[in-house]
This record gives C-alpha cells, structure tokens and sequence, in this order.
C-alpha cells in the first residue's frame, strides 16, 4: 500500500517541480540552520572543554560576577554575572599570593583589541596582560623564542600567538620585530606553538589570535585602569584544593568588603558553568532557526490545500471507483511526507557541506552526533504528517458526486 501512495507521490511531485523545491525550501533551510548551529556549539563546547582540562585538577579560576546562585537545594548558572565590568582587581592578586597553598597566580587583564605592525593595523586580536607564569599554568608551549619572565615584567616586551605572526609579520618566527600598542611598542620575545583549543576559557579569547604582555605594562597602558577577566591560581602539589578555594574566597571578599561580587571555580565547575553557557546560547539560536522550520511546515500545508482543490476531479474519480476516505487521506499524507523528508534529507546534507567549510577554512572544529541528525530527520517526518494531516482529511471528506462536478 505504501509503495503505491509513495509512487503515485513522486509523480504528483515531479508534474510541479520548482513547486516542490520552492515547498521544501523552508524545510531544508530550517534543517540546515539546526543542524549547522548545534554542531558549531557542540564544537566550541569540545574545544573549550579541551582548553580547561589542559588546565589540570590543580589550577583554581577566579571571575568576576557571581556566576553560581543558590536556588533551594540546588545551584543555577547566572548568565547576568557574565555580563557585568569587572570587579577584580590587582589587589586581589597580590591578597592571592599570600595564600599559603598557592603557588602560581596569573591574571588576565583586557587590554585593547587592536595592534599595529609594519603592515598595518589589526582589529581582530586579543591584547592581555599577564604574569610571568601563564605558559605554565595553562601548559602552553612556545614554539620560538621564550616567554618573558619576572627579571624581564619591567620590560616591554610581549608573545605572541601563531595567528597573529602570520597576519601581523608574514612569518611564523617574527622574534625581534616590534607589535604597536596603544603607541606602544613592544618586542616580541616569544610565538606560542598553535593551539586546538576554542576560547581562551570564559575570556573570549583565543591563544592563537592573543598578544601578552607583562601586567606591569598593562597598567602602565590602561593607567591604572585594570580590566582583569580573569585570575588563575595553581595550587601547591599535595595542597587540599578545597581548603585553597576557601582561602581565596576570603582573601578576596575581604578586599571587597564582604561582597560576593566574584566566583572562585574549580575545574569541575568551569567546566561546568562553560557547558551551561554554551547549552543555553545554542539552544537559544537553535530555536531561533527552528521557527523556519514551522514555517516551512506552514508551507507544505499550503501547497497541500491548495494540491486538494486542483485535484478534486480526481479524487472524486478515485471515489467512484471504490477509493475508501483512508485510502485518499493516506495518499495526501504520504506526499506531505515526502516533502518533509526530503527536505530534511537535504537540509542534512547542505548542513554537513557548511561544516565542512567551516572545518576547512576557519579554526572551528563542529561536531556532528548522530543524534541531532535524527532528530532532525525526526522532526521532518513529524513536521510532513502534522501539517499534511488537514489537507489529507479534506480531500479525504470530499463528496464523490461533488467532487466530480468539480473542476
């Protein structure tokens, strides 16, 4: 039976063809958004899950913001926190230090994201300052050069990440040349080896496309003004590292006067709050592109009504003949569905083209599970029998005697 309907669909569909596409469009483009958005934020979710394991156990994460709030027994993310200035300052990392069980502290102040060279101006990087320990704390390797050190913190100096020595300088290893900042220049002592990493954590950033500098220059830059994103501490070996996070948390809220204006985060819980933050943007956009979706269900039940009354001579025939009203509702079903599913079908396969662009020509790597192509192919299925099922039960109610009239 269903061969049939399926047969008699396809040559229904093929009489109109540019009806057909222009009827799947809405489906294959509300596909294609779904797919290529949830696989872009699985990426980025894998990459920066990446980045902050290669953090390690022993590396604490203090922001600015309270990040977590307490909500009856459980805890929620506050998006809101990520939005506010920041409230840390260069007070707080010298309280840090302080601490007994800690043994790196490495801010991260903002700075500008804009830089000069003998090429031009570039607006498209991140300009930080930070501490002499930063390659250690995150791991990081430098492919030439070296990374500055506290004899050098007075110096200007600055490192620079393998994106931004083939933009600025045209060349992998630029050590000795000068960057422009803020009509400052500084010598570059050190290229980072490339990253696979996504974000630099919650900072918005990514290594490859970072300059660094010693925070005494970024003081000395932003006057005083700091910006600090975010301070990483590395906890003694053998430390207790929840200990260490109460440590850090009173040393700070003392400084702020008792305010919980600030999270310290374990890995665990970056990890945590980055998988939230990333869950919510994409499910946020994901519904934003599924309303095509609907749109283009509207679309294929439009063509169908309209498919119902330029047919009705023939479906009055088909009745004549001994067609039964589940025979006639199954065939209208069956051609809704098709174009749903082959809507879906190529909404797919356009999705997986784009990731592969994506993939090939920028340094995002999206990640395509088998489950949202499921259940994208799901919701075409169920999108072609939910909105083909009102033209289906019309033609199928439609009188015999009438409908031969008809034409």
């Amino acid at each position: 039976m269903f061969s049939g309907n399926y047969r008699s669909a396809t040559q229904n569909l093929r009489r109109s063809k540019w009806r057909t596409f222009f009827t799947m469009l809405g489906i294959i483009i509300g596909i294609t958004s779904v797919v290529t958005v949830v696989s872009l934020g699985e990426g980025l979710k894998h990459q920066i899950t990446g980045q902050i394991n290669q953090l390690g156990n022993d590396v604490v994460t203090v922001r600015p913001g309270k990040l977590l709030s307490k909500n009856g027994g459980g805890t929620n993310l506050n998006l809101f926190a990520l939005l506010t200035p920041s409230t840390l300052t260069t007070k707080d990392v010298g309280s840090i230090r302080q601490q007994r069980l800690v043994k790196y502290v490495t801010p991260i102040e903002f700075i500008t994201s804009s830089a000069s060279s003998d090429k031009g101006e570039f607006d498209d990087v991140f300009v930080a300052g930070t501490g002499s320990n930063f390659v250690n704390t995150v791991h990081q390797k430098i492919k030439y050069g070296s990374y500055f050190t506290d004899d050098s913190d007075s110096g200007n100096f600055a490192v620079i990440g393998h994106d931004v020595a083939l933009n600025m300088f045209g060349e992998l290893n630029p050590i000795g040349q000068s960057v422009t900042i803020m009509g400052q220049d500084f010598i570059i002592k050190g290229v980072l080896a490339p990253s696979e990493g996504g974000l630099l954590s919650l900072a918005q950033a990514d290594y490859n496309s970072s300059i660094f500098i010693p925070a005494t220059q970024a003081e000395q830059l932003t006057a005083g003004h700091t910006n600090i994103l975010q301070i990483l501490t590395q906890i003694k070996p053998g430390a207790n590292i929840d200990q260490a996070v109460k440590d850090i948390t009173a040393a700070v809220a003392k400084n702020h006067g008792g305010s919980g204006d600030f999270t310290v985060l374990k890995q665990d819980q970056l990890l945590g709050v980055t998988s939230q933050v990333l869950n919510t943007l994409t499910g946020f956009i994901t519904a934003i592109a599924a309303i095509s979706l609907v749109v283009g269900g509207i679309g294929i039940m439009n063509i169908m009504l309209v498919s119902v009354s330029e047919r009705t001579r023939e479906i009055g025939i088909r009745k004549a003949i001994g067609a039964t009203n589940r025979q006639i509702r199954q065939q209208f079903l069956t051609e809704g569905l098709v174009l749903s599913v082959l809507g879906g079908i190529i909404g797919v396969i356009v999705s997986l083209a784009i990731n592969g662009l994506v993939k090939l020509y920028t340094d995002w790597e999206p990640v395509v599970s088998v489950w949202i192509v499921l259940i994208a192919v799901g919701v075409s299925v169920s999108f072609g029998i939910i909105f083909s099922l009102i033209p289906a039960i019309k033609a199928a109610r439609k009188d015999p005697i009438t409908a031969l009239r008809g034409e």
